[in-house]
This record gives structure tokens, sequence and C-alpha cells, in this order.
């Protein structure tokens, strides 16, 4: 149950692998060096397909009607070449209408009424993510739920408006889960306790139709699934004091040293989260990844809103309530351990 953590890389990526650039290759330097290619074969005699070379005059046609092949055009290219210099006018046109056909088909959504593919587009702004949006493919079943289902149990976040949890979950109490991968525990936890409000926000369209269809084969209804960017709603669209919990399990661990700054766990993250926690509202935290536990840990613990409740002051046991997950299995198989933890909003 990965967070699908984000970061998009046009939006703020600043630590992306690039060797660093050299000098511009200007038009008139490319064509300068075909002209003077030509002209040395010219002058040693190179002979082309068409016959020996000859030399000619500034302008003068060739026997076959064409330019030289020192003559350079207005654009900056060699006649008869296919190696411009400079990017036409078409070229710089053509290039304009595919990013727009591109831009076009990332605002789309991929299903009329379902999830947006870009619900903040209005407030994109330059920051690291701590996920990065898949659109992997969608099975017939999860086309199905999500076109059935999200106009009634779906929401966009889109920063442009205050949820009012207690209309949207009939006066339940709501926690929030970031990252809820395919929905399997989500939807196991919603149908274990159904006096609970589960706001669960994910990017991944094939996940949010999944546990769309889990939720309502099992009839629970006290489910809905947010599209979106956590960060966004929890800065934008949350009152104060109005959720009961956070749930965070397995993020993306973002293991290179380089990617760190990505990790959702973050003292800026828990700044967000503390206002909308009502006091006494627990934050969960579960990850396999030794380093990433051993982060959050000193995070949490170093934040004055926040404080353990496991006595020792360490990690937690697994509650009873959060079941064990396909994700979770995988890296116990591969002798990975578990780490919960459990801290109280002050």
């Amino acid at each position: 149950m990965s967070e699908q953590p984000l970061n998009p890389t046009p939006a703020g990526s600043d630590d992306a692998d690039a060797t660093p650039a050299g000098p511009a290759r200007t038009g008139s330097t490319a064509a300068d060096a075909l002209a003077r290619t030509a002209a040395d074969d010219a002058a040693a005699g190179v002979t082309a397909a068409a016959g020996p070379t000859r030399e000619t005059t500034p302008g003068e046609a060739t026997p076959d009607g064409t330019a030289p092949p020192g003559d350079v055009t207005a654009d900056g290219s060699t006649p008869g070449s296919s190696m411009p210099g400079d990017v036409t006018a078409d070229d710089d046109a053509l290039r304009a209408a595919s990013f727009e056909r591109a831009r076009r088909l990332r605002m789309e959504p991929r299903f009329p009424g379902g999830p947006a593919a870009d619900p903040a587009g209005s407030h994109h702004e330059r920051r690291i993510r701590s996920f990065q949006p898949r659109r992997s493919r969608v099975t017939t079943g999860q086309q199905e739920s999500l076109e059935r289902l999200w106009p009634q149990w779906g929401l966009d976040i889109d920063g442009k408006r205050v949820l009012d949890l207690t209309e949207l979950f009939d006066g339940l109490p709501v926690v929030l889960e970031i990252g809820f991968g395919m929905g399997e525990a989500t939807a196991q936890m919603a149908a274990d306790d159904p006096g609970t409000g589960i706001l669960a926000v994910d990017v991944h369209t094939p996940g949010q139709g999944n546990l769309l269809g889990l939720a309502d084969k099992a009839g629970s209804t006290n489910v809905r699934v947010a599209n979106g960017d956590a960060v966004i709603l929890l800065r934008e669209m949350l009152a104060p004091e109005s959720l009961d919990g956070l749930r965070v399990y397995f993020p993306d661990p973002w293991p290179k040293a380089r990617h760190h700054k990505r990790r959702l766990i973050q003292p800026a993250f828990l700044d967000l989260v503390a206002p909308v926690l009502k006091p006494g509202a627990i934050v969960h935290c579960a990850t396999d990844w030794e380093p990433y536990a051993e982060q959050m840990l000193e995070v949490l613990t170093a934040h004055p809103r926040f404080e353990n409740t496991a006595a020792d002051g360490g990690y937690a046991p697994r509650p009873a309530f959060r079941p064990l997950t396909r994700f979770e299995g995988q890296g116990l198989d591969k002798g990975h351990v578990v780490h919960d933890l459990l801290f109280a909003r002050v």
C-alpha cells in the first residue's frame, strides 16, 4: 500500500540527473561547418554520386538545378541537406502543437465524470512532492466502479473549497488515509469499523477504482476516495480540528540520500497536519524501511504538537485494526521488519 507519492518532474524537481549544458549550438555554427566541409571536399576533388564536383561561384546553380553545397539559406540550413541549423518556424509550430496536445491529454479525465487528471492545476506551484502520479492500465471492473461510484463517493482535490466532513460522512468521525495503493486494507478497515469514516487519498487511478469496487461489494458506505495532492487537501480543504486521525501506511521510502527530501513525514508536513487534527487524534504511520522508520520516530518525537503513545518512547505494536497488507507480507517474506508509530496530537 505504497503512497503514490508524486513528484512530477515538471513541478519543481531540482534533483534530476542532468549533465551540465554545454555552449548552445547555433544554426550559423552548424551551417558554417557544413559549408567548410563542402568547400574542402570540392577542393580535394571528392566525387559525389551525381559525378565529380566542380567549383561554383556563390549563387550559381549546379548542373542538377540545386544551389551549390557551400551556400547557406536564410533559415541557417544548407540547401539540399536534411541537417538544419536553426529550427524553422514550421518546426516551432509543430512542436508547440505537440506540446499542446500532450497538455490537453494530461488535463482530460480518463473517464468522463471520474477523477480529474490534474484537479489542482490552477494551484500549480514549484515545490518538492512526495509522490509520482502513474497512469497504469485500468481493468474493466475498475473502470465500471469509477464510472458508477465516483459521482457518489469520489472527490477531486482542487483546492477550491473547504470540505464539510460532517455532511460528507453523515456525522461519522473521520480519519484521513494518505496513500492506499490498491485499497484492500482500506476496504477491510472500513468494513470492520463502519462507525468511522475514511477519507482515502491517492493519485493511482486503478487503485481508486479498485477501492470503490471493494467498498461497494462489502456494502461499506463509510469510504470516500479523494484524488490529488494530500498537501493541498490539508492546507486548503480541511477545517481546523476536523479530523479524528491520520494514517500513513508504507509511504514511498525514497531510499536514495538525495531523495530523502521527498519523504512525506517531514516537520513541514506535520505543521500542516497538526491544525486539522482534533486534540487526542492519532497519527499512525507504518513502514518496513528501517532508515525511514528511524526518521519518522525522530521527526514525530521532536514536534511539539505530537506525543508518542508508546511508553518507552519507541515503536508501537501493530494495532489490531490495521490489517496485514499484501505489500507488508512481501516485505516480511524478504526479512524486513515492520515498524508502527502511534503519536497523539496534543
